[in-house]
């Protein structure tokens, strides 16, 4: 967990890219990670809403063609691969399916203290923008309404009270618009952990708005898939 999480609390903005294995061919995928290596990208996330059989090849890949850390951002149970960095081991706290509270921690348990994974046990809060998203459909738990900012807030400082090292704060992939300034500020303002934001990004001024607000690191996964030079821009917005 430490050299994970001391990467993430090192002063200066965070930019993570996103991998959906099921939604990259190989050539893209090695493009893709030669421009993340241009831009200095700091992490690059692993994980989907589905399962899939892709993981361990994806990772591989990833491994081959670039030095950028590689850690875990797993959907499900069949995305466990000792191939990877590190994993963020994500409590979905808004929401209240026991499975995803704990249930799939006490399964993959045995697995994850034999494995080599820097484990980083991480709050995941999921706040409804008004599309429902692959990652509420799949977990079968409602969100936060994104008006409700003092659930949310209170969420956060539970969290970070209940020993998460992360709180990570996002609308879900494919979210039409992504989390309210305002917001990020409040839950920031209250908890002294990182604070990771995604979902809904697909501007530099988003990215801008959001990181200024006081997200450490933004995650961006959707938007980017075919379309390298807004990867670009994205990453340039974060460190002005």
């Amino acid at each position: 967990m430490t050299k994970l999480y001391n990467e993430l609390s090192k002063p200066g903005k965070k930019f993570a890219l996103l991998i959906d294995p099921d939604k990259y061919k190989v050539h893209t995928l090695i493009a893709t990670l030669y421009a993340a290596d241009e831009l200095k990208i700091n992490l690059i996330l692993v994980g989907g809403s589905l399962v899939s059989d892709r993981i361990d090849s994806t990772i591989e890949i990833i491994k081959k063609n670039t030095n950028i850390p590689v850690v875990l951002f797993p959907g499900s149970l069949m995305q466990l691969s000792n191939k990877a960095d590190a994993i963020l081991l994500l409590s979905l706290i808004s929401g209240r399916n026991p499975e995803y509270l704990i249930g799939n921690h006490v399964i993959a348990a045995p697995y994850l203290k034999k494995s080599n994974l820097e484990i980083t046990p991480t709050g995941y809060i999921l706040v409804s923008t008004g599309k429902v998203t692959s990652v509420e459909y799949i977990s079968n738990s409602r969100p936060i309404p994104a008006d409700k900012h003092d659930l949310v807030v209170a969420t956060a400082i539970a969290g970070e009270l209940m020993g998460n090292k992360l709180i990570y704060l996002e609308s879900g992939s494919g979210a039409e618009n992504p989390l309210s300034a305002e917001l990020i500020q409040e839950v920031k303002r209250n908890i002294s952990i990182p604070l990771i934001v995604g979902g809904g990004l697909r501007t530099p001024e988003q990215v801008s708005s959001i990181a200024k607000a006081g997200a450490d690191m933004i995650v961006v996964g959707n938007a980017i898939e075919n379309n390298l030079e807004l990867m670009n821009e994205l990453v340039r917005a974060l460190h002005y």
